[in-house]
């Protein structure tokens, strides 16, 4: 006796797609709500950062923290604008009109129109952090110093502004024998400070111009250091400050970012409490610095120029607070992206040569040679008649 069997029925294409839809439906809407809410985060940094400029550290640190991440929050929130434009949704405005906020940060780190400034009768000049000329990476940094006073001297400065400059032994003998290194043709002027056995570290600006004044300016209980040196160019005088302010000392825990974020999480707790600390202090420290400085600036009865290792963001309350009433040479004459530090952390943009509107800057440049941590920047300027 045959048993007849019963076919079973396929599902219908219709059915099938029905049972699709249904479950897509609940999946798109986990999906829209984890995007939101990334968005909502990211464009509350961003606008968060932007108080930055505005609040002293040292009332509230925490817009800070997010000023120091600014390029980065930026990025993001243009991916995030970037995925709901393919989305074909208008919570796309959302970050747009965030960015669109602080688009006056936006020059501060990237220039996109190359400048065709004529450097005819200017004077180029030239601020550079050494990183103690790596004396403690490779042999003594002996190899690494020659490199340096090597480009140094195939640039051609008429004023070059050094800073974390390292002294082994005799100041004096130091400082001649780089003079005589770069041609015998600068003066100088030199601070520093002892550090450990016959060691010292500071600042020191050399010019082929002739000097006629020289001064620091003391930042109390700091090892922090501004000097400022009286140029007479032609018949006219202008003050350099050379800076080097307030670092994070984040010098005991460098390594690469990427080991930091593959650590032990217990390590890595404790690291990211005390990188906290240090920034903070870091923070609050040079926002008192920069108001000494721009305090002395305010009293200078010539032109200036205010350059260095400000340690700080173009987005931070310290920046803001010297460039007042100053140009930007990077943001007047520079082109692409303005990052000068390109260490153990991400990159930033921390060095600058900022001046006075009795200048015509002509020409910025970032100079990407690996003799440092930070990359040389150079400007170009005559005054403004």
């Amino acid at each position: 006796m045959k048993v007849l069997q019963k076919k079973r029925k396929r599902p219908s294409l219709r059915k099938v797609r029905s049972t699709i839809n249904l479950m897509k439906g609940p999946f798109e809407n986990i999906l829209y709500r984890i995007l939101l809410g990334i968005n909502a985060f990211l464009a509350i940094t961003l606008l968060i950062s932007y108080l930055a400029v505005h609040i002293s550290p040292g009332d509230f640190a925490l817009p800070a923290y997010f000023g120091l991440a600014y390029p980065y929050l930026l990025l993001f929130n243009i991916i995030i604008v970037i995925a709901w434009a393919m989305l074909l949704r208008f919570e796309a405005l959302i970050s747009v009109a965030v960015i669109a906020l602080g688009v006056n940060h936006f020059s501060n780190y990237l220039k996109l129109s190359k400048p065709s400034g004529d450097k005819t009768g200017s004077f180029k000049i030239l601020s550079y952090n050494v990183r103690l000329f790596n004396y403690f990476e490779s042999k003594k940094g002996s190899g690494s110093e020659n490199r340096v006073i090597e480009f140094l001297k195939t640039q051609k400065a008429d004023i070059i502004c050094l800073q974390e400059y390292f002294v082994p032994g005799s100041h004096s003998a130091k400082e001649a024998s780089i003079k005589a290194a770069l041609g015998g043709k600068y003066n100088s002027h030199v601070k520093v400070i002892g550090w450990g056995k016959n060691k010292s570290y500071g600042i020191a600006t050399f010019s082929r111009f002739p000097i006629i004044r020289k001064g620091e300016v003391i930042h109390p209980g700091s090892s922090s250091l501004t000097i400022y040196t009286d140029i007479l160019v032609g018949k006219d005088t202008f003050r350099i400050y050379n800076n080097h302010l307030q670092s994070f000392r984040l010098k005991r825990m460098e390594r690469p970012f990427i080991e930091e974020m593959t650590a032990d999480e217990s390590e890595t707790f404790e690291e990211v409490r005390v990188l906290s600390t240090s920034l903070k202090k870091g923070f609050v420290r040079r926002s008192l610095q920069a108001q000494v400085v721009k305090d002395h600036i305010n009293s200078s009865k010539y032109p200036v120029i205010v350059v260095g290792d400000f340690n700080d963001t173009p987005v931070s309350y310290s920046y803001r607070k010297i460039r007042k009433g100053l140009n930007d040479s990077f943001v007047n004459s520079g082109y692409g992206a303005g990052f000068t530090y390109k260490g153990y952390y991400p990159p930033n943009r921390i060095d600058y040569i900022l001046y006075d509107k009795a200048l015509l800057n002509s020409n910025f440049e970032i100079i990407k040679v690996k003799y440092s941590d930070h990359y040389p920047i150079v400007a170009w300027f005559r005054k403004n008649n």
